[in-house]
């Protein structure tokens, strides 16, 4: 067997980060993934507060919390679910798979978010809340989408401690290996697993049982009782390591460019220039968004089928329609009227 960088990536970085932050019981635990959306929503809450007592946001202080809350609910995760199902779900499985099977819609705990869905859900939301307010749409959008990259850097950095959305295969001294790409290669799972098992059978062999008799279930069950089992042996990381291909860890590239960098730049431009019209920074942020998705697809692994094979995945035809949004918002904020935001905060 061999694998893109020779023999020299067999020192590569095994990822066998544990999801779990703490475990309250055998069926309760609290992950990164869930600590990534409290911390984005916090970060969200104290950023927009602040930006709103400074004057350089249309929506009052008071009101920050419940925007929040709603926010979240309407837009990340509504829009996150139902955008994974529309986008990633429905093209891949079938709009009559989603009919005879409505709860899978619901079933958030099993994975599926889409960050497109999210973003198109905080859009929809905020045209909502902004008419109801009796508010600028837009003037609601350039204070959101400032801080909603800090709940996306925070995803990232969840994606890249459980081992998922992994990048491409690569020989840069940056890559490690991920063992949950096993799952999409059969044989090699078959013989990685069949090695670590003969590490520890004892710790081990019931789930190979179970995964002999069942092996579309209890594939995952037992990749994740090899990985439980490495953390206290190593040897058993060491026995999987060379079947797990070297690749880039495209989620901290995300987390980088969509999250941190995206942040910092639309924070900058609205505390510089905080009279520019509303809807140039909501602009800023689609395109920027869009260019930095396209830019870090070309490290990421697919995660769904290619929209024109190996020249465009599905994130990037996505991001196109987010660029095109983004300059219809950009040029309309340039149209539209300055001025401070001050007397413009809604009382509502």
């Amino acid at each position: 067997m061999s694998f893109p960088g020779g023999m020299e990536t067999l020192g590569a970085w095994v990822h066998n980060l544990k999801p779990e932050l703490f475990e309250i019981s055998d069926k309760f635990a609290l992950r990164w993934y869930g600590l990534a959306y409290l911390v984005g929503f916090v970060a969200g809450y104290f950023g927009l507060r602040w930006l709103a007592q400074k004057k350089l946001w249309v929506v009052g202080p008071e009101k920050v919390a419940d925007f929040i809350a709603y926010a979240a609910l309407f837009g990340v995760f509504l829009g996150g679910r139902l955008g994974y199902v529309a986008f990633y779900m429905i093209p891949e499985s079938g709009f009559e798979y989603v009919l005879e099977n409505p709860l899978v819609i619901l079933q958030v705990w099993k994975g599926g978010m889409s960050s497109h869905g999210g973003i198109l859900g905080l859009t929809i939301f905020t045209y909502f809340y902004a008419r109801r307010a009796k508010c600028s749409w837009t003037g609601v959008g350039d204070g959101l989408v400032i801080f909603a990259p800090l709940g996306i850097f925070f995803g990232r950095l969840a994606n890249f401690i459980n081992g998922e959305l992994y990048g491409r295969v690569t020989s840069a001294v940056v890559g490690m290996k991920f063992p949950k790409e096993l799952l999409g290669r059969e044989e090699d799972f078959h013989a990685a697993m069949k090695d670590a098992v003969e590490v520890d059978p004892e710790k081990l062999d019931g789930l190979w049982d179970r995964y002999l008799s069942s092996p579309s279930t209890g594939q995952g069950q037992l990749l994740e009782g090899v990985l439980e089992a490495g953390r206290a042996n190593p040897a058993i990381i060491d026995a999987i390591s060379g079947y797990v291909q070297v690749r880039h860890p495209s989620q901290l590239y995300q987390a980088l460019l969509e999250g941190f960098s995206l942040f910092a730049i639309l924070l900058l431009l609205r505390l510089r220039l905080p009279q520019i019209g509303h809807g140039v920074i909501t602009g800023g942020f689609f395109i920027l968004y869009a260019t930095f998705r396209i830019i870090a697809e070309q490290f990421r692994e697919p995660d769904s089928a290619w929209v024109i094979q190996d020249i465009l995945t599905k994130g990037q035809f996505y991001s196109i329609f987010m660029y095109v949004m983004g300059v219809a918002f950009l040029v309309a904020g340039l149209k539209g009227k300055t001025g401070s935001l001050a007397s413009q905060v809604s009382a509502t």
